[in-house]
């Protein structure tokens, strides 16, 4: 059952889902949690509000290696019991480090990164009613293929294609302007022929109403959110050396539990 969350109640809500995605990463011993961190909002804001209803409408997470954020979100959502976190990426899990269909209530099971979107796309051209919402990184658009699904979309106007954009400005190796400038990519959006969105990504409620703008468009909608790598444990954010972590130490765990518990 989707749980409807609204106000002071959201903030509590990423409080403790952000514990639960540092715990499921901490007691497994790896996962990528900087990129995670970022992305757990804007999921928050997509299955925790009145506006869509995922038994009939779609969310593709195109970057799934951020599937930690989508398992807890899920979680909490009970499209599966709650102690199944603690499988996380162990062998015979249904939580792989890269999200699959095995996971109740994915209709997309990830590989190469970019190609998400293509997908999406798909759903949403063949299911007009209904609205297809993609979550892909920003990292993402160094792939052809992103632009590809971006022209496709455009020239069969899928209205109902959302595609948000976490845009943490991170990735494997470093920051995005090191690696491959994406420069301005609302332009970029704004050009292919879809309407674009901008959004403080941190913000649920921001987010949500972000979302209410974007949904039954005439045109597909980027919505470029800004988010924070690592948010909320500050010897992470910022640092793309958190893309993934192994072992990360007790210390260093609890500081970071202690930080999410104390933030304001």
């Amino acid at each position: 059952m989707i749980l409807s969350q609204s106000g002071p109640s959201l903030k509590e809500l990423s409080r403790q889902l952000r514990l639960d995605l540092l715990d499921m990463i901490y007691q497994s011993g790896h996962g990528h949690i900087g990129g995670s961190l970022s992305a757990l909002n804007p999921i928050i804001a997509v299955y925790f509000s009145p506006i869509f209803n995922f038994k009939k409408d779609h969310f593709v997470l195109s970057a799934g290696h951020l599937c930690p954020a989508l398992y807890v979100v899920l979680a909490k959502a009970a499209y599966f019991p709650k102690d199944l976190l603690s499988s996380y990426s162990s062998f015979g899990s249904i939580l792989q480090g890269h999200v699959s269909t095995q996971v109740p209530g994915v209709e997309y099971s990830s590989g190469s990164l970019g190609q998400g979107l293509s997908f999406a796309a798909g759903l949403a051209l063949g299911d007009k009613s209904h609205t297809t919402i993609c979550l892909t990184s920003d990292g993402e658009h160094n792939e052809g293929q992103i632009w590809e699904a971006a022209m496709f979309a455009s020239k069969y106007k899928l209205g109902n294609l959302i595609n948000i954009v976490d845009h943490n400005k991170y990735q494997i190796d470093g920051s995005t302007d090191q690696i491959m400038p994406t420069n301005d990519l609302a332009a970029k959006y704004i050009r292919f022929g879809w309407t674009v969105l901008t959004v403080n990504g941190d913000n649920i409620n921001q987010v949500i109403n972000t979302l209410k703008k974007a949904k039954n468009s005439n045109y597909p909608v980027c919505i470029i959110a800004n988010t924070t790598y690592g948010k909320g444990i500050s010897f992470m954010q910022y640092d793309f050396k958190y893309h993934s972590v192994d072992n990360l130490s007790q210390n260093l765990y609890l500081r970071a539990r202690k930080e999410i518990l104390n933030a304001k």
